[in-house]
């Protein structure tokens, strides 16, 4: 077999320290590796492949889908941070079909309506393990999805794997599992989606915030971040309209965090003394990240969007309604499992009703979660 064109790729471009695809622990199931992809190339296509991933295209990111068909959803968020990541990957020489493969999974396992549905299938999971989106999301990975006769789930790599269980936001929570080393620091590929996570989450949470009028550009005017962006565009365009000028705002915003992103991730790897990624497991705390003097400039538009956006009388309404779904489905399915379809049923006898509960409602769209909820309880809906 020729030389795979991407592992010649890798060796010669990619640092030291990033995580190259001839050095993966590889797969759960063994399979020959394809000719001109890498393994991670072959994880990227499969995940956007899945059914899973296609789905969160209807799961809440913080407005509910029918709230308009502007907002965020689980989907387009993902491709925002997979381009987010793939940039600061770039710049750092990191392997970016890694970064792209975890940026496009790290939501997978989330419920509908956004991380409230998370809370309500964690309380009802409570004496059964738990819910975790990340634990999900690598239960969707190496189970759930059933694509190929040869095995079960998609088969990613274990690198692919990690970066789905390690993924640690201030929305998320790594999971330790014995398997992936918990005492050790995640690839510098998972660390790059992490923080792309937030810098996706911060700034398309606030365009969206804007366009529903639950904020207000006044309300962000005293922001010392938001000044600075604000009066290089005056500076470049002094007649721009408003839509024009918050487009070029949030545009400015993600842009002013990756660079410093990247500028300081540079020193610290320098710092550290990191040269290969064996360096990587030796150190405690992550390498990517912000300069104290941006970690201070973003604070206080981060406490604003806690108070003023995800904590609005409207966002805690749609987060309480959507636990009330949650908790009255999956209530009803554990009662009469008979009513979840045959294929959902037929895992029960290894699963456990409970779990195969969770995992049916998990993988439900805010649409068909809302659909099922008339369905049963609607006497008018067809069933």
């Amino acid at each position: 077999m020729p030389i795979n064109k991407v592992i010649e790729f890798e060796n010669m471009f990619l640092a030291p320290y990033a995580m190259k695809s001839s050095a993966t622990r590889g797969r759960v199931h063994k399979e020959e590796e394809h000719p001109y992809r890498s393994c991670y190339q072959r994880d990227r296509d499969r995940i956007i492949h899945s059914a899973a991933f296609r789905r969160l295209e209807y799961k809440t990111q913080v407005f509910v889908n029918h709230e308009g068909d502007y907002y965020r959803t689980r989907l387009t968020h993902s491709i925002e941070v997979s381009q987010i990541a793939r940039t600061i990957s770039c710049a750092l020489s990191l392997n970016m079909d890694l970064t792209e493969a975890i940026a496009l999974a790290h939501d997978l396992g989330h419920t509908p309506f956004g991380h409230s549905g998370e809370e309500v299938l964690n309380e009802l999971m409570a004496k059964s393990g738990g819910f975790n989106h990340n634990l999900q999301g690598l239960r969707v990975v190496d189970f759930l999805e059933e694509r190929y006769p040869e095995f079960p789930g998609l088969n990613l790599s274990w690198e692919v794997r990690e970066g789905i269980v390690k993924h640690s936001s201030v929305f998320d929570t790594a999971v330790a599992l014995k398997e992936f080393f918990p005492r050790r620091m995640p690839s510098l590929e998972t660390q790059v989606v992490d923080v792309a996570d937030e810098i996706a989450y911060d700034n398309h949470d606030l365009d969206d915030g804007l366009t529903s009028g639950l904020i207000r550009e006044s309300d962000l005017e005293n922001f010392e971040i938001w000044k600075k962006i604000n009066r290089a565009i005056d500076v470049k365009y002094a007649k721009i309209n408003p839509g024009g000028r918050k487009y070029l705002i949030i545009r400015g915003l993600i842009d002013l965090q990756v660079t410093d992103l990247i500028t300081h991730t540079q020193q610290e790897l320098k710092r550290r003394k990191v040269k290969k990624y064996a360096d990587l497991q030796k150190l405690e705390g992550k390498i990517v990240g912000f300069s104290g003097k941006v970690k201070e400039l973003r604070k206080p538009l981060r406490q604003f969007l806690m108070q003023k956006l995800y904590h609005h009388y409207r966002v805690v309404r749609m987060s309480t309604k959507a636990k009330r779904f949650i908790r009255e489905l999956f209530c009803e399915y554990l009662a009469r499992p008979a009513q979840m379809p045959t294929e959902i049923q037929r895992r029960i006898p290894q699963e456990g009703v409970r779990r195969v509960v969770c995992d049916y409602i998990a993988g439900m769209t805010d649409r068909y979660a809302l659909d099922e909820y008339k369905k049963l309880f609607n006497p008018y809906e067809k069933v």
